[in-house]
């Protein structure tokens, strides 16, 4: 019988450790990764760029948001805002900030083009056509754009990339369920993010994309997008099935919160679970492990003694002390109550990662859709929300 605990005490802390120790090596890869340039640019330099911004709805931030996208440091770029709906509320800022700024050769595009079930998607299509440049980015309303937001989009590319993306990093929350989702966000999204390029398995982020029109064009274009129920997972194929790489960003830009509900982190965080686990089931799989408290816990459970309990407990000190250092070191949000968040997150996303296998529905703009696998179809329309 002792042997039988001695072993069970083993295995437990074994699996805990080697948990920790995968965390902890994703963590600094990451910490060396932020903020470095790896190589040099092949962009051509003062290249015109096409920025396309689909927007719906006004948010707590659109104005600043919007209004830095007039404001870059770059000699020639036009911009292209893409509604789908003419009567939508935030045509009028649209309208105001093209008139306050004449020098900033400015677009709307009003209607989307159903090309797929993807709502983000469509609102791109006819800003993506419209583009006169060959260098295009996409990026979504509530990015912050500092001034020189496309060079450092382009001093990512290299010979071999197909595309620049930039993952979005939590900023400015109001309130503790704010902070939780930059503990998604940031030290735990982006970090795997980064880790994962670093690796040479980059993967495409919506939020910002910077494409080389022609490349896009040459293999189906803006449209071919709709292979995947989302267009980053699209994105990603596309670009490794053409031998090239998705890069990162050196640094990713801010998205600013403001106040979140718990309801709205579950919502956007199972969605985005649930897409994960149809576009790329194998990587998503591995990600329950990912959180220190479900394994620490079973493991307590399994050997409930003193000694093992103190040893997670130095476990999970390390594992968040790291995380904690990675904010700091990349320049993110931190706060006293972070380390608190990372434990709620922790706890919570066990809940979320057996969603994504359970069910297949997600809400999107006000719609519940069916999640499908590609072979067996796309994100299909059952009910509008009230």
């Amino acid at each position: 019988m002792t042997g039988e605990v001695e072993s069970g005490t083993i295995l437990a802390l074994s699996l805990c450790a080697v948990l920790t120790l995968i965390n902890l090596t994703s963590l600094a890869i990451a910490g060396r990764r932020l903020g470095r340039k790896r190589g040099t640019s092949t962009f051509p330099t003062g290249a015109p760029v096409s920025l396309v911004r689909p927007v719906c709805g006004l948010e707590a931030f659109s104005e600043e948001m919007l209004t830095h996208g007039f404001r870059l440091d770059y000699p020639t770029y036009e911009l292209i805002f893409c509604v789908a709906d003419g009567a939508d509320p935030i045509v009028p800022l649209l309208d105001r900030l093209m008139r306050a700024h004449p020098h900033v050769p400015a677009r709307l595009i009003v209607g989307d083009e159903r090309v797929s079930d993807n709502p983000k998607l469509n609102n791109c299509v006819r800003g993506w056509e419209a583009a006169r440049h060959d260098w295009v980015v996409l990026a979504d309303s509530n990015v912050l754009m500092p001034p020189d937001y496309l060079q450092q989009l382009q001093a990512a590319w290299r010979a071999e990339t197909g595309l620049v993306c930039s993952t979005p990093v939590g900023a400015r929350p109001y309130g503790f369920f704010a902070e939780l989702e930059c503990a998604f966000l940031n030290t735990l999204q982006a970090r795997w993010q980064y880790t994962g390029e670093s690796l040479g398995l980059g993967f495409a982020q919506g939020k910002s994309m910077l494409w080389h029109k022609p490349f896009l064009e040459a293999h189906g274009g803006i449209r071919a997008l709709a292979a995947e129920i989302a267009e980053d997972a699209a994105a990603t194929k596309l670009v490794r099935q053409a031998g090239r790489r998705v890069h990162l960003v050196a640094s990713p830009f801010d998205q600013p919160l403001g106040r979140r509900t718990f309801a709205e982190i579950w919502s956007r965080q199972v969605r985005w679970a649930r897409l994960r686990r149809v576009t790329f089931p194998l990587f998503f799989a591995p990600e329950i492990g990912t959180g220190a408290v479900l394994p620490f816990l079973i493991a307590f459970a399994a050997v409930p003694t003193l000694t093992v309990g103190l040893c997670l407990l130095a476990l999970a000190f390390l594992w968040y002390g790291a995380e904690y250092a990675l904010a700091i070191r990349a320049g993110w949000f931190r706060s006293p109550r972070l380390v608190l968040a990372f434990l709620v997150r922790d706890v919570v996303f066990p809940a979320m990662w057996a969603s994504a296998w359970m069910q297949s529905a997600i809400v999107w703009r006000g719609n519940t859709m069916e999640i499908r696998p590609k072979e067996t179809g796309r994100l299909r329309p059952r009910a509008t929300a009230a």
